[in-house]
């Protein structure tokens, strides 16, 4: 049996100037998650970044306030002080190599060039975690990736990512109850192609 979640950790960076921009798609999932379950999100100086607590599942939701290269320095924070373990915790990114729409929930494994992931993995010694890796697309030159995360998605691409999320969201239950296996199916399935209208 594999232990429950006990911290969802959105990736991002602060402030207004990114919100909207594709590198906060982990703010955006934790976002939604946090209204989902009622959980108000507030300034937590010790984690270095906006928490809350869902009491009744003992769950945590973090978004890092350090910006992206420092997400390790808020995540190792709350982790030791409530003595959870990396294997309970989920790391929700964008993700370069998945186009808009689709995504995939995996346990450990490479960190993909994720400046977050790294800094995190640096930061616990290892890099046994869960992650929700939100598909933004690849702008097709690697010279070009800064730029492209750091701007918002194109409307028809945030509709995709949007869809994701509801996805996500709708597979919940699956994650709250460690039924993983579940989760996964029902996160990592492609998207049904929109259907055509007819003439």
């Amino acid at each position: 049996m594999q232990a429950a979640l006990r911290l969802i950790v959105g990736l991002g960076n602060p402030g207004a100037d990114y919100s909207e921009t594709r590198h906060n798609a982990g703010f955006w999932f934790c976002e939604r998650l946090a209204r989902e379950l009622g959980v108000t999100l507030s300034r937590e100086s010790r984690f270095h970044g906006l928490a809350g607590n869902a009491r009744t599942d003992n769950l945590w939701l973090l978004l890092p306030q350090t910006f992206m290269n420092h997400s390790g320095q808020s995540v190792g924070a709350l982790l030791r002080f409530y003595r959870i373990e990396p294997a309970q915790m989920l790391v929700v990114h964008d993700e370069l190599d998945l186009p808009p729409g689709q995504m995939r929930l995996k346990f450990g494994g490479g960190l993909g060039g994720h400046n977050g992931l790294k800094d995190i993995s640096s930061h616990l010694g290892t890099q046994d975690y869960w992650r929700l890796r939100v598909g933004i697309g690849h702008p097709g030159d690697k010279d070009e990736v800064v730029n492209y995360v750091l701007k918002p998605p194109r409307r028809e691409e945030s509709t995709e990512i949007d869809a994701a999320l509801d996805r996500a969201l709708l597979a919940w239950p699956l994650l709250a109850r460690a039924d993983f296996n579940a989760a996964t199916q029902k996160i990592n399935a492609r998207p049904a192609p929109p259907k055509k209208e007819e003439a």
